[in-house]
């Protein structure tokens, strides 16, 4: 049973930083990418970034491209998504999700708030 459970979301000012965490279970996920997405209330759900858990590649949407940073502990079997330059448009509920490599993502965690005030 794959279990993702995320934490670290919270209340911060435009320009700050958070780092959100997300602990998983349940398997071995080197054949696995990991990724970020976030909803904000009335919002489709948003791809952030993704990370290949075998070798670490990376992607990442426009939009958070250059204050956003994920990566991964394999130690730890925790994914990481670093955000600086906070803008209040990021405030949204952010979820952790995983997928073997090609197919879609089928694995979700229960979400973390973020919220960033002007």
């Amino acid at each position: 049973q794959v279990q993702l459970v995320e934490s670290g979301g919270g209340l911060v000012q435009a320009g700050g930083s958070l780092r959100l965490s997300c602990a998983a279970s349940g398997r071995t996920f080197s054949a696995y990418f990991m990724a970020w997405f976030r909803q904000a209330p009335g919002k489709e759900r948003e791809f952030v970034a993704t990370i290949r858990w075998s070798g670490g590649s990376t992607s990442y949407a426009d939009s958070v491209k250059g204050r956003f940073t994920i990566s991964r502990d394999n130690a730890k079997n925790t994914v990481y998504l670093q955000m600086n330059s906070l803008k209040p448009e990021d405030t949204a509920n952010y979820y952790c999700a995983a997928a073997r490599a090609g197919s879609p993502y089928n694995y979700w965690g229960q979400g973390t708030q973020v919220t960033v005030s002007s």
